[in-house]
């Protein structure tokens, strides 16, 4: 079973200030489980001018305590790897993120796109889709994914809640 979560948003702030919020966002204290981003590569296109970038986060494992009594799950902290395509010129960034910890045993993935709205050029549109596989643990996996479905829906919540606080910090009241 492949279990999927969406979420989309349309931030009232012009895509450079968006973006800059969004490569500043972690670590921060408005989210406790993200403890270190590091970048493993960066590179510049000079033909295009798209910035590439490899990120390795660092978070602390959320796992209940309860299902951690398998010592797989039993780790301190969780690795994630996320690639992304700045595109200035166009005013779009892909991203692309991966579980590095478990991943003999989960498949979690997201593709984000934030790219300057079509309506407004002053407001950024966001949109996500994460999907998440467990295998090789039976009637486990479910169980497995059930979590890791929830917990992505409310980390989906609780990401752009935190983008939209550091946007207004930053910048005031977005543009309406």
């Amino acid at each position: 079973m492949v279990a999927e979560v969406l979420a989309s948003k349309v931030y009232g702030y012009p895509f450079q200030q968006v973006v800059a919020g969004y490569l500043s966002k972690y670590p921060t204290p408005l989210e406790k489980n993200v403890t270190a981003i590091t970048i493993v590569e960066e590179q510049i296109d000079p033909s295009t001018g798209i910035v590439y970038r490899r990120r390795i986060a660092t978070c602390r494992n959320v796992i209940p305590s309860f299902l951690q009594k398998w010592s797989i799950l039993k780790i301190s902290n969780v690795y994630l790897e996320e690639e992304s395509w700045l595109d200035m010129r166009s005013r779009v960034m892909n991203l692309k993120s991966r579980c590095l910890t478990w991943a003999q045993y989960a498949s979690m993935n997201e593709e984000s796109v934030y790219r300057e709205s079509k309506q407004n050029s002053n407001w950024t549109e966001f949109s996500q889709k994460g999907t998440i596989t467990i295998t090789g643990a039976g009637y486990f996996s479910c169980v497995l994914e059930k979590f890791a479905e929830t917990f992505l829906k409310q980390g989906a919540k609780k990401s752009i809640a935190i983008m939209e606080k550091i946007l207004e910090e930053k910048y005031g009241r977005p543009v309406s």
